[in-house]
Formats: C-alpha cells, structure tokens, sequence
C-alpha cells in the first residue's frame, strides 16, 4: 500500500512540466528568507549582549517566567 502510494507521487512528480519549475521556486524561496534573511536582518542577540552561558541562562528563564503586565 504504502509502495503504490509513493510510486504514484513519485510517477506525478516525473511526469510535470510546470510543477517542477514551481517547486523550485518555492525552494529557491525558503532558502532565501530562511539562510540569507536570518543571517542578515536576525542577529544572535543573546551571544552579543551576554557573555556567558549562565547570564543567557537566566535571561531567557526571567524572559519565559515572567508574568505578563496588564494593559492599562
């Protein structure tokens, strides 16, 4: 069952003109806003404002602990 599953998928996927030119732009499109745009416009910010493991440490734990404020 499985089998016939993939080999109709994979059968598809052969057979398409246009599609495979689609899916390569939607690829060229991930990596483009998941590598480039995260190297550029998302710095590291927790290894440039602390200096070890443990000042990140307890930053991101008062960060996830803390309660939220009421909007006055």
């Amino acid at each position: 069952m499985l089998k016939k599953i993939i080999s109709l998928y994979a059968d598809g996927f052969r057979s398409m003109k246009t599609g495979k030119k689609l899916w390569a732009i939607i690829f060229i499109k991930i990596f483009i806003m998941f590598a480039v745009l995260k190297v550029f416009f998302f710095p590291d910010y927790l290894k440039t404002n602390f200096k070890n493991d443990e000042e990140r440490a307890a930053y991101v734990l008062d960060n996830i602990t803390r309660l939220p404020r009421p909007n006055k």
